[in-house]
Parts: structure tokens; C-alpha cells; sequence
């Protein structure tokens, strides 16, 4: 079986790999122009073959774009995103969810049953407002995720700017509003978050960490468990180097893979062989344990995927290297195996098709 994987970048174009498990291979299907750095992507909910591009310009905008079965992409439409250099997003059952990192700002765009799929008349949005003592990242407020707890009706959006991740729920009127937040310590940065077994992980991107809450739904306040760094080691202190945290990510155990892991990349380090990607047990959700340390050969490694019916595969780019690997899963999921790569122009977010 080949797999299709779609690639955001920090160009002006949506890349369609190709992956073939079994050469192993990796290669380019297809590239679509589509605007200013389509960094990240999002499926629609019930029609795999749309996906949403967020255009981080000043304007910001998404970018509809529909696939063929041979991974060629064509160009839908592009609506306002409702605010400035939109970053993550996410598609529930009626809506698309994007957080514009510039203009710090949320926006609910409906989905619309005819192209583009998105009816921007009806968008609403939300500002969010909060500093930080790094005056050059933390000016202002920077929602840099949207994301659906898998078990709660809440809305969680991590705040690089804010030090904060809002907890959003709907309210009367069927419109997001915030109902609390989650507050780490100053300068720290929260980027994205992941979640096992009542656990909210959150990697902090200034301060290279991953913190352990508990969470329950609200109005219980979380509680932190623990707070790790995102490497064994660094050469230097991390500020210094410039080295930044960037994906945290819990694969949910499944028959191949019984035990839970936690994957964290790291960018900029000056080491030849490139960022790493941390491999932590969850044997106890509450202590994030580090068992290994995968050299990635990338870097400034942005984002990465799990794909595959057991989410054995791990695809990364490095947005600064130019390169994107697949990686398989070893030894129950503590170790990673490169299996396939190929040069490409800044890739920043993946897809799996």
C-alpha cells in the first residue's frame, strides 16, 4: 500500500508525497501553488479529500484545496481566516477552527456544503490578550494550537505569549467562550499539547519542557504533576543556543502498540547530526520517563505525523535542512528506525491522507 502524505511549508506550495512502505520509499506526488506559506493543514471532517490550508501573511486566509486519488491537488478558494498569520487548525462536524498567532486572535469559520466549504460571512472570532517577560516572543498575546480535548466538550488553545492555555467551552448561543485557563511559569511558552489517561502534556517551546497536568473537565482547575526538559542535555543553555521546543505527541496504544509513548522534537541544535526527537514511557502518565534519544538527521525540525493503520510510521521536516524522513516505530515504540527521506523546500506540517 502507498500512502499520500500532504506537506505544508514555508513556501507557496502544498507538496504531495508519496509512500511506499515496502521499497521503503519516499517521493514527490505532486506540488500545488497555493499561497504564502500554507504551514499547516487540517482535514475536513467527513470528505478526506478537502483539506484547509492556513496562508500565514498579514492578511491571513485558508486556502480550500481538493485531492484526486493520485494525490494532485486543485485549488477551491480562499477565505479570511479572520485575523493575521494563521497557524494551527482544526475541522469539527460544523465548523473550522483556526488560531491567527500574529493578531492573537480565534476564529469559528462555519462549514458550507458547496466549494470552498467555508462560508466567511458568518465567521466569528475571539481576541485573547496576555505578555510575557521575553519581550521579543511575548509582546503581545500568540495562540499558536487549536484543539479538541478527545473527551471533554472543551476547546483548548496554548498561548506562546500569554504563558497561558485557554480553555474554551460554547456557550448559550453556540458561540466559543473562554471558561479558564491553564498557567505556567513566566517566560516558558506554551506551544502544543497532547493527551493520555487524564494527563494534558504541554511542550513549552521558550524554555524546551514538557509539563504533566492533571485535567479534568471543568470547572476543576488542573494540577501539575511534573515538568521535564525536552532533551537529556543541552550543549548550552537552550536560550542561548536559540534551540526551541516544536511537537509534542501521544500515539494512542493500540494491538502493535500497547504501551503509551510520548514524542517531543527540538529544533536548532548545532550538533551535525541534527534535532532530536525524545522518546518519553508513560508507564506512569504523571512522570513523562526518557528512554531514548533519536537523532534525526534534520534541521530545525517543525512538525511531525504518526500515519499507518497502527500509526507505526513518524513522518518530520526539517523547514531549515530542507528534508522530510519517515521513520518506523522500534521496540514497542521506544525507538525509531529512518526508513525513507527526500530533499524538499522548508517543510513545516504533515498530513497523512
Amino acid at each position: 500500500m502507498v500512502f499520500h502524505i500532504y506537506v505544508g511549508s514555508y513556501t507557496n506550495e502544498i507538496y504531495t508525497l508519496a509512500f511506499d512502505p515496502d521499497a521503503p520509499s519516499l517521493s514527490l506526488a505532486s506540488t500545488l501553488t497555493v499561497g504564502f506559506h500554507p504551514s499547516w493543514l487540517a482535514a475536513h471532517p467527513s470528505d478526506p479529500s478537502i483539506v484547509f490550508a492556513g496562508i500565514e501573511q498579514t492578511e491571513g486566509e485558508i486556502a480550500v484545496v481538493k485531492f484526486d486519488e493520485g494525490g494532485r491537488g486543485s485549488l477551491l478558494g480562499r477565505v479570511s481566516s479572520g485575523g493575521a498569520s494563521p497557524c494551527t487548525l482544526v475541522a469539527t462536524d460544523t465548523e473550522l477552527l483556526v488560531c491567527n498567532y500574529e493578531s492573537g486572535t480565534f476564529a469559528a469559520i462555519p462549514l458550507s456544503p458547496e466549494a470552498p466549504y467555508l462560508d466567511a460571512s458568518q465567521l466569528a472570532s475571539l481576541a485573547f490578550s496576555g505578555t510575557g517577560p521575553d519581550k521579543e516572543r511575548q509582546e503581545a498575546s500568540h495562540p499558536h494550537q487549536v484543539i479538541i480535548h478527545p473527551d471533554h466538550k472543551e476547546l483548548l488553545i496554548p498561548d506562546l505569549g500569554a504563558d497561558k492555555t485557554w480553555r474554551l467551552t460554547k456557550d448559550s448561543t453556540g458561540a466559543w467562550s473562554v471558561q479558564g485557563h491553564i498557567q505556567y511559569k513566566a517566560g516558558s511558552g506554551p506551544r502544543h499539547v497532547a493527551f493520555h489517561a487524564g494527563v494534558l502534556y504541554t511542550l513549552l517551546e521558550l524554555s524546551s519542557e514538557i509539563s504533566a497536568h492533571r485535567f479534568a473537565p471543568l470547572p476543576a482547575a488542573p494540577a501539575l504533576l511534573s515538568t521535564v526538559p525536552t532533551m537529556s542535555s543541552f550543549p548550552r543553555p537552550a536560550a542561548e543556543l536559540g534551540m526551541l521546543a516544536a511537537e509534542v505527541l501521544v500515539p494512542a496504544p493500540n494491538a502493535a502498540f500497547p504501551a503509551p509513548y510520548l514524542y517531543a522534537s527540538n529544533r536548532n541544535d548545532p550538533a551535525p547530526a541534527g534535532d532530536v526527537v525524545a522518546v518519553y514511557s508513560l508507564a506512569d502518565p504523571a512522570a513523562p520517563q526518557l528512554v531514548a534519544e533519536v537523532r534525526s538527521g534534520l534541521h530545525h525540525l517543525r512538525g511531525m505525523a504518526f500515519g499507518g493503520a497502527h500509526s507505526e510510521y513518524l513522518v518530520a521536516g526539517g523547514a531549515n535542512g530542507h528534508k522530510v524522513k519517515v521513520f518506523e516505530r522500534t521496540d514497542g515504540g521506544r525507538g525509531l528506525r529512518e526508513v525513507a527521506s527526500l530533499d524538499l523546500q522548508a517543510p513545516t506540517g504533515f498530513l497523512w491522507a
